[in-house]
């Protein structure tokens, strides 16, 4: 067993803690200003509705695409570096993708955007990792939330820029070059050096370090481990698939089904998306009290139980307080899924967060035409019955996350 010399963060640590909450803050921000933007894009290209979806759908499409390549991105370049590179050729694109002429040019642009999204993703989630073992505790559903922050702001400033009249290359040039340099300062405070596994960080505290195998070798990609990586990206998926029902069917669902007014439908996706903040604000420390398993297995149960009663007794306030279970529940699963995998033994750094994240943002591609056939086919209702059996899911399937307790050292809140 590796044992970890709980200590106070140093001062490095507690910059490096900064810059990755800075990185995730642009991430979330850069994308979010535009798509308050979309109509008028769609509006200036002249396109109907079909040619929008499949180009809007070329963002996602670039992530899944690109996706498995973020390892070996991360490896060659250090995770600090990827995510700073990656954030810069993701405003990049984003801009080109405002000032498009044509349909092919603002999808080809979004794919390329989607592709750096998805290295960032990887990177600055494994720089934060490297950040949290340092730690010695719990903190990467903090930085999971100020990307939320950062996706708030993002909206702001574009509805702000709409407000004013600004134009789109002006507003979306403006965005790229403060995160940009927002990103490019967080390099200077991110750790030093080559990124390292958990074993090495632990070495590093003056902990010990886990056995090796005979040989000196790494341990091989044992069966176990295949299942344990399997059961990761279906506890990731099943949140992803919880915000996608938050994203794309509330507002759909309390209007079309529950006759709610268009003000009152927005409050399905606001519950959702303001609960799922407050839980990832609460989550590292009832991670560190309760540990992963705990808390992902109650979250699960939780979003299971308050979705599944909003849909058998279907109200507009029960299903806006469904929303905000499912959200509470599953604020934790992606972070606790992608600390799991980034620890697994057999695999090279970096890969079983690639994997994590690869799988599970192609779920989140997935979702919605299988929701919508199931609608189409049954009822909206009956589609939304995926976000109960995505916490159920949860539940069966927490034993994989780690659930020892973290003693706080002394003079630790």
């Amino acid at each position: 067993m590796t044992t970890d010399v709980l200590r106070r963060p140093g001062a490095a640590e507690r910059q490096a803690r900064t810059a990755v909450a800075v990185l995730f803050f642009t991430n979330g921000a850069l994308f979010a200003n535009l798509l308050p933007r979309y109509p008028q894009i769609k509006a200036d290209l002249g396109i109907g509705n079909a040619a929008y979806g499949l180009a809007v759908a070329a963002f996602p499409a670039g992530a899944v695409v690109a996706g498995l390549g973020a390892g070996v991105v991360v490896r060659r370049l250090g995770s600090a570096r990827a995510a700073v590179a990656s954030t810069l050729l993701t405003a990049a694109g984003i801009l080109v993708a405002g000032l498009a002429q044509s349909v092919t040019l603002f999808a080809v642009a979004l794919f390329l955007a989607g592709a750096m999204d998805a290295f960032t993703d990887v990177a600055q989630n494994a720089h934060g990792l490297r950040v949290q073992r340092r730690y010695g505790r719990s903190i990467i559903n903090s930085f999971h939330a100020v990307w939320s922050i950062g996706a708030v702001t993002g909206g702001a400033m574009a509805a702000g820029a709409l407000a004013l009249g600004l134009p789109l290359g002006t507003h979306l040039l403006i965005s790229g070059l403060v995160f940009g340099a927002a990103a490019c300062l967080a390099l200077r405070f991110c750790l030093p050096g080559p990124d390292t596994g958990p074993a090495e960080e632990a070495e590093a505290k003056g902990g010990l370090r886990e056995k090796e195998p005979a040989g000196g070798g790494r341990p091989g990609l044992t069966s176990r481990t295949r299942y344990v990586l399997a059961a990761l990206v279906l506890i990731a998926t099943a949140g992803t698939l919880v915000e996608d029902a938050g994203n794309s069917w509330a507002a759909l669902y309390l209007s079309d089904s529950l006759n709610a007014s268009a003000a009152l439908a927005a409050s399905g996706f606001i519950a959702l998306v303001g609960a799922q903040f407050i839980g990832r604000i609460l989550g590292d420390r009832l991670v560190d009290r309760f540990g992963r398993r705990a808390v992902a297995r109650a979250g699960g149960f939780v979003a299971a139980a308050g979705m599944g009663l909003a849909l058998a007794v279907p109200t507009v306030p029960g299903t806006v307080l469904g929303f905000a279970a499912a959200g509470f529940g599953v604020a934790t699963l992606v972070p606790a899924a992608m600390h799991e995998a980034d620890e697994l033994p057999g695999l090279k750094a970096g890969s079983g967060l690639t994997i994590v994240s690869w799988l599970m943002r192609l779920g989140f591609l997935l979702s919605p035409p299988v929701v919508g056939l199931v609608a189409d086919e049954a009822g909206l209702r009956l589609g939304l019955l995926m976000v109960p059996l995505a916490g159920a899911l949860v539940v069966v399937l927490a034993g994989v996350l780690g659930s020892p307790k973290r003693q706080p050292a002394d003079g630790e809140r």
